[in-house]
């Protein structure tokens, strides 16, 4: 029996859900991680994620002079869902509707991966908070 895509989503996305898929903002076509930071996303109208990127020295590189607590590095020992080591920049939050990830899904271009350990997620929101270039309305979806 397939299930239908809006009920897949709704019935799994939560805090720590992670999903893989390519984003039409990023100059680059390839899937990337994004991890789910609200706490209660279900009841959201806008998911806050962050993505993941392998290019560490890259990310480094562009966030020097950041608080160090807006990078966060995660290797496949700390997230199975990971084949690399990551850093997710907190500094730059992206949104997305259940609806966009609904169709995200129902186009095929959206892949579910297991759920985050909330310890981790946990630094994430704390690096969003500690970020200068997020917005103060972001942070208070935070708190």
């Amino acid at each position: 029996m397939d299930i239908p895509p809006e009920v897949v989503i709704k019935a799994t996305i939560r805090y720590g859900s992670v999903f893989y898929f390519p984003n039409e903002k990023f100059s680059s076509p390839f899937y990337h991680y994004f991890i789910v930071i609200n706490s209660e996303p279900i009841s959201d109208r806008i998911i806050y994620l962050i993505c993941a990127s392998s290019q560490i020295h890259t990310v480094n590189v562009r966030r020097k002079g950041f608080p160090p607590d807006t990078l966060v590095r995660i290797n496949p020992n700390q997230y199975s869902g990971f084949t690399f080591d990551s850093i997710l920049d907190c500094n730059d939050v992206h949104e997305q509707t259940i609806d966009e990830l609904v169709k995200r899904l129902s186009d095929g271009r959206l892949t579910l991966m297991p759920e985050m350990d909330g310890a981790l997620v946990d630094k994430l929101r704390q690096g969003v908070l500690s970020s200068p270039l997020v917005s103060p309305k972001i942070k208070s979806q935070m708190v």
